[in-house]
């Protein structure tokens, strides 16, 4: 049934669920629903736009777009030779976060993560800007560099992130009177659309797994709702939180928008998978096998061995091989957070994830999926 993209805002207020998924291809109206939701929830006028932005406390809803967009702008007068920086739109969020939380260094850790070790944010004494320089070994720094927008994303995102984990710290304190400060009481839902700009598929991983258990440690009333164009991002964060179902965005030739609903149990939901799974079998092909590729073949082990009934997805291993690779397919999907560099996996490591991937074809399940999806 058509919509508009109002209508469709009203349809994810009305749910109860703590998490909604969206997929949409670029295009389909994403992050028009995204503002959309954020007018409803929070609705923005001539008079009372200074004071939504100063009241921190009245805050309803965390919107990641409007955070990007809005706060954070270069300074790069080139005409008098001016130091490139990133200035930070005066606002009570990165105040709160910045100042009086000191989360400062930890942004830094979180954006080194995503790019480069070397790579070094640097904050001014007030927080109101920041300057980018580059560690180059033997004590030689490049200062006052002009990040690609990819890594400007990158490190909003990392201020984003610190302060979403803070709210989450905050609100887990059920009594009201015990929490440090009153500034997310009326915090109703965090929206995120697409945080995964130019981010290469190892980080993106990482991110999705990050995001994906900081919603899961969440025990307030708090709602969050996650769009995204990219099925990798998806299918991951879709695993980690134990969704059981998510949304399909579709722009209709009318003009007017759907939004259908794919549930855990419907063949036709797992048209994800078949993308991850010829991604894994792309990388066996091209002898490129990743770290990453360990965390997306469990998760289709996982994903099969619920729909069979299994009890856990290592009874569906050769048995041959199944002390092997339970080991492999534990370790690299649970380092993919770690700062630690981690070898590249072996050869032999590499042609287990062809061997495993070619175990799964066995079921019947996946001819099906693939005759469905």
């Amino acid at each position: 049934m058509s919509k508009t993209l109002e209508d469709i805002a009203k349809q994810l207020k009305k749910s109860d669920k703590k998490v909604q998924l969206i997929y949409a291809f670029n295009g389909s109206g994403k992050t028009r629903l995204s503002r959309e939701f954020k007018q409803l929830i929070a609705p923005k006028t001539d008079d009372d736009e200074v004071l939504q932005q100063a009241e921190l406390a009245q805050k309803k809803i965390l919107y990641y777009s409007a955070f990007t967009e809005d706060l954070f702008y270069w300074d790069n007068d080139l005409t008098h030779d001016a130091e490139p920086k990133l200035n930070i739109h005066p606002n009570a969020f990165t105040k709160w976060v910045l100042q009086e939380r000191g989360q400062d260094r930890n942004i830094v850790t979180i954006f080194q993560a995503y790019t480069n070790e070397k790579l070094t944010p640097n904050f001014n004494a007030d927080f109101s800007s920041v300057s980018f320089s580059f560690e180059r070994g033997n004590n030689e720094q490049e200062p006052n560099i002009k990040v690609s927008k990819g890594e400007e994303s990158n490190f909003i995102w990392s201020v984003f992130y610190s302060l979403i984990k803070e709210m989450i710290t905050e609100l887990n304190i059920v009594e009201v009177n015990e929490r440090s400060a009153d500034v997310f009481n009326s915090l109703e839902y965090v929206f995120i659309d697409d945080p995964v700009s130019s981010l290469d598929e190892n980080h993106l991983i990482q991110l999705a797994v990050n995001l994906g258990q900081l919603i899961k440690s969440s025990d307030s009333k708090i709602k969050f709702i996650i769009s995204t164009h990219n099925p990798l991002f998806y299918n991951v964060i879709y695993n980690e939180i134990d969704a059981k179902g998510g949304y399909i965005l579709s722009k209709l030739d009318d003009g007017s928008f759907e939004l259908e609903e794919k549930k855990g149990d419907s063949n036709k939901s797992f048209s994800y998978h078949l993308h991850i799974k010829n991604i894994i079998q792309t990388a066996v092909d091209q002898n490129n096998v990743q770290r990453y590729h360990f965390a997306l073949l469990r998760n289709l082990y996982e994903k099969t061995a619920n729909f069979l009934g299994y009890k856990g997805w290592s009874e569906l291993l050769p048995g041959d091989k199944k002390a092997y690779a339970s080991r492999i397919m534990n370790f690299y999907p649970h380092n993919t957070l770690s700062n630690e560099e981690i070898a590249e996996p072996t050869a032999p490591e590499k042609e287990m994830v062809g061997l495993l991937l070619r175990n799964l074809n066995t079921y019947g399940y996946w001819q099906q999926v693939e005759q469905n999806g």
